[in-house]
């Protein structure tokens, strides 16, 4: 499982793997034999490069209802973090549509399973344009602009590379 762990302004990209019995924490290319033993709801004993550590979660709140926050307490005080999954900080930046108008382009590779919008149509900013099915996920993907579609540069069904233009906005006249 890989998420993203955010602790204040530091981004670090982490993965828990167990197989076989054994659990690895894995972080920058680096997998690291970990032992984590719950000893009561919210509270762990984890055992990694030969140290012992309990930790406790509790958790916090977050601007964001999508994102996991947490505050841990170990031995020297409270930690805050919150874990992010990987694709929602990708989703986050797809749309390239700006104040000024733009083109919404693929985050990832994928098969568009829904238009919502057509040539013409008026949009406002976090409207969702078209959904698409990626990594066995259906991902809304929104403008981040106000305008009309002026093109829409592919059709349900089709499969898109990361990067491939999906639709262009132009921006509202004011």
């Amino acid at each position: 499982m890989k998420r993203t762990l955010i602790l204040g302004k530091e981004q670090l990209d982490v993965e828990f793997i167990h197989q076989d019995g054994a659990s690895s924490l894995v972080w920058e290319g680096q997998a690291q034999p970990i032992d984590i033993l719950e000893l009561e709801p919210g509270c762990y004993s984890i055992l990694m490069d030969g140290r012992s550590v309990e930790v406790r979660l509790d958790a916090a709140k977050s601007p964001d209802p999508e994102t996991h926050a947490y505050r841990a307490m170990l031995y020297d005080g409270p930690y805050e973090f919150s874990l992010v999954d990987p694709r929602r900080a990708l989703l986050a930046g797809a749309g390239t549509a700006s104040a000024g108008g733009g083109v919404l382009s693929s985050p990832m590779p994928g098969k568009i399973v829904k238009l919502l919008v057509k040539t013409g149509e008026a949009v406002q900013e976090g409207q969702t344009l078209l959904v698409m099915e990626a990594m066995k996920m259906q991902n809304e993907l929104k403008t981040s602009t106000t305008g009309v579609v002026s093109i829409v540069h592919v059709q349900e069904g089709a499969t898109v590379e990361t990067g491939a233009a999906l639709i262009t906005v132009a921006a509202a006249q004011g």
